[in-house]
């Protein structure tokens, strides 16, 4: 086994990983390590926009109000206020770097999602805002010379001494490397791939929640799932996401049978939060006995919907749709995970040097429902405040307690190989979640999950070091934490919906909290 040593150690390679990165560069030397090229993440894919009141008619107070009824009663308020008071500074810092956001003229261009009461969402490329962000931060990163990337290096797990984390185990290249670091920063993003249906990349399979949990660190709200309303459904093709600015823009849900069905479930009908959207489709779905509704703009100017979703004009073309011509086959998939791993306004854990920002984490800004495009944003506000924080620790020495562990590891080797029957419960294990653990629940089903899943976990936890292995060690570790959280909440709030407890139920403003002492427990 291999060792280095680093001032600090960021594993993910997003918007929060990235912009933590900067944050740190002056401090000492950072590392960036990602399992795959810096660019895969779910940054990548973000299309729809990023939310932030700097139109001259919003207001970060109204912003603040929209994302708390998005929430559905469970964000932290004081968060919230981090968030939307600090992103506008955030967004101009990005636009300095280069970021180039769509404008009308010489001002920035605004669109509306769904669950927001202004025009308050930056987009890039018309559908393309995350791919832009991304460029602009790896070129800002690409001019700090304390900063380097380590791509394909899969994170096994944390190396933690005492009550603190001093860097991590690295697989890489068939052989496993120590890294210790003063402060470790995760941003490794979500979890939906252990979902058969997910808008995220195929490297979002929990790696950060897992890694922490066994490290010892606290996991928040992991029952609050949220599934987008709309992915492309057509066979062959991938689980596309089609931006909520789509229906921001006008666009219109249809049933099988061409019926509007919105405004039997929501006010705002097709700009309802998405939780209430993606439950809506499901009911029409078993209705008509459909496995999809559709997505309508025909109604729209042909020009201007081609011209404004760029992105998902080509790759629906690939499958013969023409976004402004035909109807377009969706339904639902796994797109964000609320919880994570619980942090404080700082990003710091409850494992000292230990921080978490972005997805990984749950600062409880989100609550039981993510409100549209506050997911860059959260990426962005963040990611600087884990980075300015975890720079605090650029004066401790590493190297007495580097002794004491390396005399404690044994060395190890692993080599990247085939699947090795991971494959096979990893497909069955996205069915399960699915079937299971969707977007309606029951005790019946969770116990099914519950159980399918306790017979797996003694399995994956003694399989040897593949990244095929870790990741699906890591799936099901998400998975069960998941099932467990969905279990315990007995009631229905956000994104976390059962069909045997409808309404909020008892105590429903408490927090699930994870643990790998107590496995769950009531806070």
């Amino acid at each position: 086994m291999d060792e280095g040593v680093i001032d600090f150690l960021v594993i993910g390679s997003g918007v929060a990983g990235l912009r933590a990165a900067i944050e740190l560069a002056p401090y000492g030397n950072v590392l960036i390590v990602t399992k795959d090229v810096p660019t895969e993440s779910s940054t990548e894919y973000a299309q729809g926009g990023i939310a932030v009141a700097l139109s001259e008619d919003d207001e970060v107070g109204i912003h603040f109000e929209d994302t708390l009824r998005a929430g559905d009663g469970l964000c932290r308020e004081e968060a919230v206020r981090v968030l939307v008071e600090e992103g506008p500074q955030r967004i101009k810092e990005l636009i300095s770097w280069g970021a180039a956001f769509d404008r009308e003229g010489r001002e920035l261009a605004f669109a509306r999602e769904a669950a927001h009461t202004k025009d308050r969402i930056l987009h890039a490329h018309g559908d393309s805002t995350g791919r832009e962000i991304e460029r602009a931060l790896l070129n800002q990163v690409r001019k700090l010379s304390s900063v380097k990337k380590y791509p394909f290096a899969f994170t096994i797990d944390l190396i933690v001494s005492g009550d603190e984390c001093i860097g991590a185990h690295i697989l890489r290249e068939g052989k496993v490397t120590s890294l210790f670091a003063k402060a470790t920063i995760l941003a490794t993003g979500g979890a939906g791939q252990i979902y058969e249906r997910t808008t995220n990349p195929e490297v979002a399979t929990g790696d950060g929640m897992a890694i922490a949990f066994r490290a010892g660190a606290v996991l928040e709200d992991m029952e609050f799932v949220q599934f987008h309303p709309t992915s492309l459904y057509v066979q062959g093709a991938p689980q596309f996401l089609l931006s909520e600015a789509m229906r921001g823009e006008g666009a219109l849900l249809r049933n099988v049978n061409g019926e509007l069905f919105m405004e039997r479930y929501h006010p705002l009908a097709e700009l309802a939060p998405r939780d209430v959207v993606s439950r809506a489709i499901i009911s029409e779905m078993v209705k008509t006995g459909s496995s999809h509704v559709y997505l309508d703009l025909t109604h729209l100017n042909k020009d201007f919907v081609r011209m404004r979703f760029p992105r998902i004009n080509a790759t629906c073309k690939i499958y013969h749709i023409d976004i402004a011509e035909d109807l377009i086959p969706v339904s639902p998939a796994a797109h964000y995970v609320m919880g994570g791993v619980k942090t404080d306004l700082n990003g710091a854990t409850d494992i000292c040097r230990l921080y978490a920002a972005g997805e990984v984490a749950c600062t409880g800004v989100h609550g039981a429902n993510r409100l549209a495009s506050n997911s860059l944003l959260e990426g962005l506000v963040f990611g600087a405040r884990a980075g300015i924080a975890a720079s605090q620790h650029r004066q401790q020495s590493l190297e007495i307690r580097k002794k004491m562990i390396l005399a404690t590891v044994r060395p190890a080797t692993a080599i990247n190989g085939p699947d090795g029957g991971t494959g096979e419960i990893r497909a069955l294990l996205r069915s399960l979640m699915w079937q299971k653990v969707g977007i309606i629940r029951c005790l019946e089903s969770l116990s099914a999950a519950r159980e399918r899943l306790s017979l797996w976990l003694p399995y994956v936890d003694g399989i040897c070091l593949k990244r095929q292995e870790q990741e699906l060690k890591n799936m099901v570790t998400v998975a069960y934490l998941i099932t467990e959280a969905a279990t315990a909440r007995k009631g229905s709030i956000g994104a976390h919906y059962r069909s045997d407890f409808p309404g909020h139920g008892k105590d429903w403003k408490r927090h699930t909290l994870s643990t790998r002492d107590t496995a769950l427990r009531g806070a």
